[in-house]
């Protein structure tokens, strides 16, 4: 007698069910997985830059600003454009001709929203910032459960959000629950 080798069509059919079974319950997982790591990314993306504009003001002694910017020169409102940061000299939150360009990051991606309650945020050479602030940054959907934030005190120091009571949903340094 011969022996089988492969597999017969009623147990490939059986393998390719139970996977589809599996993936219909694991796919919507996933996209949240990939969500929650891209905003995740994108605000410690941010986070770095501010704490990096911090710490070259203090190291060089000088004003440092981290504002949106479409052009790379003048700082703009939406915080959806690529940030700059750069020593601004003459106060006036405008990168002039003379005034070094120090660190960029690109745009936030087209499935987020970045909101600030501030235009831009000025650090001074003992590394305070000019005013309290916070950055939410949201998934276009509105969840907030994806919804995370940054806080810069006037101290100049950087916060994230947190789920302290482990709801699901990030809080602000004031323990109030973030929404979009």
């Amino acid at each position: 007698m011969k022996q089988q080798k492969g597999v017969t069509l009623i147990e490939l059919m059986i393998t390719v069910s139970i996977v589809a079974i599996i993936l219909a319950f694991v796919g919507p997982s996933i996209q949240s997985i990939l969500i929650k790591n891209r905003i995740v990314a994108e605000i410690n993306e941010t986070s770095s830059l501010i704490q990096y504009a911090r710490h070259h003001a203090i190291d060089e002694q000088a004003q440092v600003v981290v504002c949106p910017s479409t052009d790379y020169s003048v700082c703009s409102t939406d915080w959806n454009d690529p940030k700059i940061v750069f020593i601004d000299d003459d106060d006036n939150a405008i990168r002039g001709a003379t005034e070094e360009l120090l660190v960029t990051i690109g745009a936030t991606s087209e499935a987020s929203l970045m909101t600030n309650t501030t235009d831009i945020i000025k650090f001074t050479e003992t590394g305070e910032a000019n005013l309290a602030t916070e950055i939410l940054l949201c998934h276009k959907d509105g969840e907030a459960v994806y919804a995370r934030s940054l806080s810069v005190t006037l101290q100049g120091r950087v916060k994230m959000s947190t789920d302290s009571d482990k709801n699901g949903i990030n809080e602000n340094a004031d323990g109030n629950e973030l929404s979009c």
